[in-house]
């Protein structure tokens, strides 16, 4: 793969956005690799945890706009036709990033921009360190912040009033700001990132894996639920089928047991 990395180990898999000669700005090529990463994980019992990061010095710089057409020439498309289409693809992404069953863990650092943000925001936790940069560019560019999810990511992570702030503005907002914002998950030292993610990854391994991923599907649900009642339904069925799971077992034996629970290997 030319757009992105992959490393494999202990029910983890890394995701690295590898062009770091160009910031790791987005194209056709590492959108398409991306997407099929994604849908392939979403039938992977195996892989527990997803930790997505970039390589060198930031995460990403946001779409490629030396790209040219980023919908790709020498097709019968209009460019309008393939600007949306590139677009959508970059929504996608956003969107599988939230539907797999794993927990995503970003590790963040240098710019965050762009697509690259919504993604980002896209995860389910995000590590940073000190470098990091949440760069919001669209007003200033012409362009609405509504890009690949961002518009209906930012006012459920911030709220609506700090979400209209941050998209009317266009602000850079450092690490300390998108801390004090509720971005950013936990914050380490710059160069230590990715050090940092795998250990949250190494701490997901060790809950139950039908209850991670069944509460990544109840928090998700709940965004869109039309009210209590309704999600009431949902998580009354996942939770009864929880205690026919060989990870109840395991959890309450080691509470009886007084030691922790051993889900790795289930």
């Amino acid at each position: 793969m030319s757009g992105i990395e992959l490393d494999r180990r202990d029910g983890v898999l890394t995701i690295a956005l590898s062009r770091p000669e160009r910031l790791n700005a987005v194209d056709n090529a590492m959108t398409e690799e991306l997407l099929d990463v994604l849908n392939e994980l979403m039938r992977d019992p195996d892989t527990r945890v997803v930790v997505l990061t970039g390589k060198g010095r930031g995460f990403s710089s946001g779409m490629d706009i030396q790209e040219g057409d980023p919908g790709g020439a020498g097709t019968a498309e209009g460019r309008a036709q393939r600007l949306y289409r590139a677009i959508a693809r970059g929504g996608e992404v956003t969107a599988r990033l939230r539907e797999i069953p794993q927990p995503v863990v970003a590790a963040l650092h240098g710019p965050v921009a762009g697509v690259g943000l919504s993604w980002a925001l896209a995860c389910d936790l995000r590590v940073a360190d000190e470098s990091t940069r949440f760069v919001v560019p669209f007003t200033d560019l012409g362009l609405s912040a509504g890009d690949c999810g961002l518009s209906w990511l930012l006012p459920r992570l911030v709220g609506p009033a700090r979400a209209a702030e941050i998209a009317y503005r266009s602000p850079r907002l450092d690490v300390r700001r998108a801390d004090a914002l509720g971005l950013i998950t936990e914050t380490v030292p710059a160069g230590t990132v990715l050090e940092a993610a795998h250990a949250l990854a190494g701490e997901l391994l060790g809950k139950s894996p039908y209850g991670l991923r069944r509460t990544k599907e109840l928090l998700n649900a709940s965004l869109d639920a039309p009210g209590l009642r309704a999600h009431l339904n949902t998580e009354t069925a996942v939770q009864t089928l929880a205690f026919f799971t060989e990870d109840l077992a395991e959890g309450m034996a080691a509470a009886l047991e007084k030691r922790p629970p051993d889900f790795r290997n289930r």
